[in-house]
């Protein structure tokens, strides 16, 4: 499967919920379902990292799905505010790579 950019991903995202009368979720409805993923994705990881074994009668789940239902939910989100996600990235490393560019100690004297 080739990758998508997340463009792509947007524009599959909202083809997805255009076919539907309801449309995209308020966006305080889409906060509250994203805190709720956040806290499935936790108890995921706290599952397979953490000291809390699942029962037997918990059902299968991943971390990968989980976070794919986080991308789905901030693509969602993205989509209702009319928010670019690419532009959105750029604009975060743009803010990591000056702001917090010494805070880390750097593997080579490399610049990114």
């Amino acid at each position: 499967m080739a990758d998508k950019t997340l463009k792509e991903l947007q524009e599959v995202v909202d083809r997805y919920i255009s076919q539907f009368k309801e449309g995209y979720f308020s966006p305080l409805a889409l906060l509250a379902r994203m805190s709720e993923e956040v806290g499935e994705l936790a108890r995921e990881v706290n599952h397979q990292f953490g000291e809390k074994p699942k029962k037997a009668t918990e059902e299968d789940n991943s971390i990968e799905l989980e976070l794919g239902d986080i991308l789905f939910i901030t693509i969602c989100f993205a989509n209702s505010l009319g928010i670019d996600l690419t532009e959105a990235h750029d604009k975060i490393m743009h803010k990591f790579n000056t702001r917090d560019a010494n805070r880390w100690t750097r593997l080579n004297t490399e610049s990114p």
